[in-house]
């Protein structure tokens, strides 16, 4: 049975030319990550190595989790007053799933320790650019949208077990370079214990940190993410809290990135979305029109599982995510050409209708623990799902949509939506 832990320390990073390696502590018990960069510079660089620093304040999250200590101590790590308003949202923000799903509520952490941050300016080239690929329908969306004019590359997180073969694939579609970054877990967190709680960290994050990393280690001025404007949307509130699995490709975690990282290395590394202000409709359509990627790219969980011998040549047909993004793709796209793509038709499986409904909010009391549009976006399409000929015979995505609360349409949400932080010189 998992019983809380008092106090979880930052032991210390170690930063060579190639890795980063950080160092804690849960209650006695020593874990360590570790982080080998291929396709960068030095990355004792000094704007590179401070940014590392804010990389393993939140990478240590995955280590905390498993005793969730009521007390932080950075130790002597520069924290810095943005750097703290960033980690402390991680624990409270970032944690909140993790939190729900076990029960346990966080606001008794506290966070003791820290050192200011000393300001870095970059010297940073703003065409060069860094785009943080995951092989999905959003990443892709990204690469084929962003201004011809940058030098655009990617950047990959592998884990040590081996490359995932979905995206390696469809990165090789995009043709660029790839700057890669392989993740190796401290053992004892992938063997697991049954003192450990275990849960959702907020893992695009860290992703993101690794990016600026990369991105200061090989004088690029931009690290371009992927999130639409539904990830700020929350699951559920409990107990006061906003709950949101998708927190770290919120509008906030970006605001406090962006902040934190501006503390360290001043504004010219530049680290937005390109997507804030889009719809899930609006990249489904975008993506729609790109039949290169179709028969290649995956966003479906099981592809990217950490253990090799348990990941899914296909997709699964049976996700969450699975379903949603069946659903955003078919409005734009012929019926035949989605089933060939899924090699499936999960929309018409009458075995997902349940987590449908959960999907466009009239089925469980919260939207699923996935990277999915709000529920209204969902519906929204299921609504013009429903009303297209060629899903006639698919009744019960009348029965569905006719349930729904929707109050915008199509036409609405391929409009922008919201602010962005994108500069100009990304734009076409």
């Amino acid at each position: 049975m998992s019983t809380r832990a008092e106090r979880f320390r930052y032991v210390g990073l170690d930063v060579t030319p190639t890795s980063v390696v950080g160092h804690y502590e849960l209650d006695g018990r020593d874990f360590a990550e570790r982080v080998e960069f291929e396709g960068t510079d030095d990355l004792r660089d000094p704007g590179a190595s401070s940014v590392a620093e804010l990389w393993y304040l939140l990478a240590g999250l995955s280590y905390y989790k498993a005793g969730a200590a009521r007390t932080i101590d950075v130790g002597d790590t520069s924290l810095g007053v943005a750097g703290a308003r960033l980690l402390e949202a991680a624990v409270h923000d970032g944690l909140g799933e993790f939190a729900f799903c076990n029960d346990l509520l966080l606001d008794d952490v506290s966070i003791e320790g820290g050192r200011e941050v000393a300001r870095l300016e970059a010297t940073l080239d703003p065409a060069r650019v860094l785009v943080p690929f995951g092989g999905g329908i959003d990443s892709v969306v990204t690469v084929e949208e962003l201004n011809g004019d940058l030098d655009e590359s990617l950047f990959i997180v592998s884990p040590v077990g081996g490359r995932f073969d979905a995206l390696e694939a469809t990165a090789a579609v995009t043709g660029r370079d790839i700057v890669r970054a392989t993740r190796t877990l401290d053992p004892a967190l992938l063997r697991g214990d049954t003192r450990f709680f275990n849960g959702h960290v907020p893992v695009t994050a860290m992703v993101t940190l690794l990016a600026s990393v990369a991105a200061l280690a090989s004088g690029r001025g931009g690290v371009v993410m992927s999130n639409e404007h539904s990830a700020s949307a929350p699951n559920m509130r409990w107990h006061g809290h906003d709950v949101n699995h998708q927190w770290s490709k919120s509008w906030d975690a970006e605001v406090l990135i962006g902040d934190a990282l501006g503390e360290r290395v001043g504004d010219h590394l530049v680290v937005a979305s390109f997507l804030r202000d889009r719809s899930e409709l609006w990249v489904a359509r975008q993506f729609s029109r790109l039949g290169a990627y179709h028969h290649v790219f995956r966003s479906c969980n099981r592809a990217f599982t950490q253990d090799r011998d348990r990941r899914e040549a296909a997709w699964c047909g049976e996700c969450d995510k699975c379903l949603f993004i069946n659903l955003v793709l078919a409005p734009f796209l012929d019926r035949d050409e989605l089933r060939s793509i899924f090699d499936g038709e999960p929309l018409s499986d009458p075995r997902r209708l349940e987590q449908l409904r959960a999907l466009v909010g009239v089925g469980l009391a919260h939207k699923p623990f996935e990277c999915v549009g709000d529920p209204d976006e969902s519906a929204v399409a299921l609504v013009q799902v429903s009303q297209m000929p060629r899903w006639a015979d698919v009744t019960a995505l009348g029965d569905i949509a006719r349930s729904t609360s929707a109050d915008r349409d199509v036409d609405e949400l391929l409009r922008p939506q919201g602010p962005t932080r994108v500069p100009a010189h990304w734009l076409r």
